[in-house]
């Protein structure tokens, strides 16, 4: 199914929810589209970027690397590049290992990046998970942004706990997401997409 066809089944969906009715109302549809293939390895290399900083300093960085790679981030050009050439681009040294390791299986054909979207999400998980540095968050932007799996809810992302604090006016603590957020199955990602603009928004 095309991927503007989920949104709009999710819409309908998820319009009847009294919380993420009104964001529809606000922010129109989900606008998560699937990537090309050529774009899967640089989308884990950006999930990896981005762990535990702002956008804003992710996508700083992100570039920085890319113009490194003559803008065009390939296993190739990246296991040619020094580590301190990466750390000027702004990667810790547990981050310049990771993405030259996840460049060599992808390399070597131990990680078979480009058919993961003929996997399910678990096996997709399951895949990613062991590869050194992607733990279950990155796998998860990963299944969101490139994959555009419909089901996919980060209860460990930083902005999905500040958006639900502020949506459901309740301290995170006393809030089980994974089990709150069951009720927006099967489309948790577009429930998870809005509950992302209120915090943007602010």
């Amino acid at each position: 199914m095309m991927a503007s066809n989920i949104w709009k089944d999710a819409q309908k969906f998820l319009f009847k929810d009294k919380y993420i009715g009104s964001l529809i109302k606000k922010y129109g549809s989900c606008k998560i589209r699937p990537r090309a293939k050529k774009y899967y390895f640089e989308d884990l290399i950006d999930a990896i970027v981005g762990q535990q900083l702002s956008g804003k300093a992710a996508k700083t960085i992100f570039e920085r690397v890319k113009a490194r790679c003559e803008g065009n981030i390939t296993p190739d050009k990246l296991i040619k590049l020094r580590t301190e050439e990466l750390r000027k681009c702004g990667l810790s040294y547990a981050k310049c290992s990771y993405v030259k390791d996840l460049a060599e299986k992808v390399k070597s054909s131990k990680l078979k990046v480009r058919i993961l979207d003929k996997l399910s999400d678990e096996e997709i998980l399951n895949e990613l998970i062991a590869v050194k540095g992607i733990g279950k968050w990155t796998a998860e932007m990963f299944l969101m942004f490139t994959l555009a799996r419909p089901d996919v809810f980060p209860v460990d992302d930083l902005g999905i706990g500040k958006g639900m604090q502020k949506l459901l006016r309740r301290k995170i603590k006393s809030l089980n997401m994974a089990k709150y957020a069951e009720r927006w199955k099967p489309y948790r990602t577009a429930a998870a997409w809005y509950i992302w603009k209120v915090v943007d928004s602010k």
